[in-house]
């Protein structure tokens, strides 16, 4: 409760006790029966200091009540009864009655207050009516202004608790959702962050796959190539072959860590790129390579020309170490609302059913195509396989290239 609101709290407890000790001393000194007057007088106090202890005069107590609860009234009709038996003493103790009428307007809803405060302002016009004979203007006048003003005013505090309550209540909710929303925000960055190592680890799976194990398999062919070589020219030639590829694949190791584009792709469109690695294919392992370019497909965007790449070098390393193949043609077709790459070669062909991502569910050995099909994927692609064994494979890539694509 605001501090305003408790003041007058204290305000309406030391009016009902002013009030109480005044009418008490106004009827001991017009000859009312000391002993019945102090003793009820003392009752009266004990028992509003009962109340008050239990909270059940904090204003607007039935603010949010439909009616008042019977502890309530219980209290305030032992109030009153002690009130009525000191009038029937003394009709000095009738002004008590404005204390009891701030207390109706705080503690009884609706019609409830304005019933009791009638009653009792009956009692207090009719008591001195009866005890001096005769009825005056303002006698009647003056405890109705007093009962209509206790009433409004206690109604008007109790407003004010209503409103201080509801805006408490307001204060905490925000506060509440404010605290959730730090929550909130604090677990979406700690998943961002998840997320973004998840998709950097896989970005690195992928390219490592893509780039340093090919090239360590390149290595490898041609190291065991040399030391079945007898000719010390052929293994010259194949030491030069396995030095500019460990050079290449440093290369694409730093590229790899700095999330740069392929080495193939500076200077030069996909075509071209795609000519290059089929040029060292052919070779290093003799194969017959044709490149296939249909359609205008130079200036593709980066995103794009760095995953058909890669499509076309995780490709083309199955087909050199699983194969078995004499040729591969490899075609690049702009199809208008899309770019297709297809890797297509004339070996001994697999079953391409148990190929399925995330990788940790493939076989071994079965890394690559999981992992192409996941990078066209983030770009809105896809990937089409064709193969049966002893019938040759054939790889097809499409990416969307309209625009809003994912």
């Amino acid at each position: 409760m605001p501090q305003a609101l408790r003041n007058l709290t204290v305000l309406q407890h030391a009016l009902f006790t002013v009030l109480t000790i005044v009418c008490a001393v106004r009827a001991l000194a017009t000859g009312a029966a000391a002993l019945p007057a102090l003793g009820i007088t003392a009752a009266l106090l004990a028992w509003y200091v009962a109340g008050a202890a239990t909270a059940h005069l904090q204003p607007g107590d039935a603010a949010d009540r439909g009616r008042p609860t019977r502890v309530v009234v219980l209290w305030l009709c032992g109030l009153t009864a002690l009130w009525l038996a000191l009038v029937a003493i003394s009709h000095e103790y009738v002004w008590i009655a404005f204390s009891l009428w701030l207390l109706a307007g705080h503690l009884l809803v609706g019609w409830w207050g304005a019933g009791y405060v009638a009653l009792t302002l009956a009692v207090v016009v009719l008591v001195p009516w009866w005890a001096t004979g005769g009825a005056s203007t303002p006698g009647v006048l003056g405890p109705t202004i007093g009962a209509v003003f206790a009433l409004f005013v206690s109604r008007g505090q109790m407003q004010l608790v209503r409103e201080a309550t509801q805006r408490q209540r307001l204060v905490r909710s925000l506060v509440a959702a404010q605290e959730e929303t730090e929550i909130l925000h604090s677990e979406l960055a700690r998943t961002q962050r998840e997320s973004g190592a998840l998709a950097e680890r896989a970005r690195l799976s992928r390219d490592i796959h893509d780039t340093l194990a090919q090239g360590f398999s390149s290595i490898l062919l041609l190291a065991r190539a040399g030391r079945a070589a007898r000719d010390e020219a052929q293994v010259g030639d194949l030491l030069g072959q396995i030095e500019e590829s460990a050079a290449a694949n440093l290369d694409e190791a730093r590229r790899v860590v700095g999330a740069l584009a392929p080495r193939d792709l500076e200077g030069a469109g996909l075509p071209a790129a795609l000519r290059r690695v089929l040029d060292t294919l052919a070779a290093e392992t003799g194969l017959r390579t044709e490149l296939r370019v249909e359609g205008e497909v130079a200036g593709l965007p980066t995103s794009i020309e760095v995953a058909l790449m890669r499509t076309a070098q995780g490709a083309l390393a199955n087909v050199r170490l699983h194969a078995n193949a004499s040729r591969v043609v490899v075609s690049l077709s702009d199809l208008g609302d899309s770019v297709r790459l297809d890797v297509v070669d004339d070996g001994t062909g697999f079953d391409p059913g148990p190929l399925t991502w995330p990788p940790s569910s493939v076989p071994a050995g079965g890394y690559g195509i999981p992992s192409i099909r996941a990078r066209l994927r983030e770009i809105g692609g896809g990937l089409d396989i064709e193969s049966a064994p002893g019938e040759g494979t054939a790889l097809s890539a499409h990416v969307p290239l309209r625009e809003g694509a994912p």
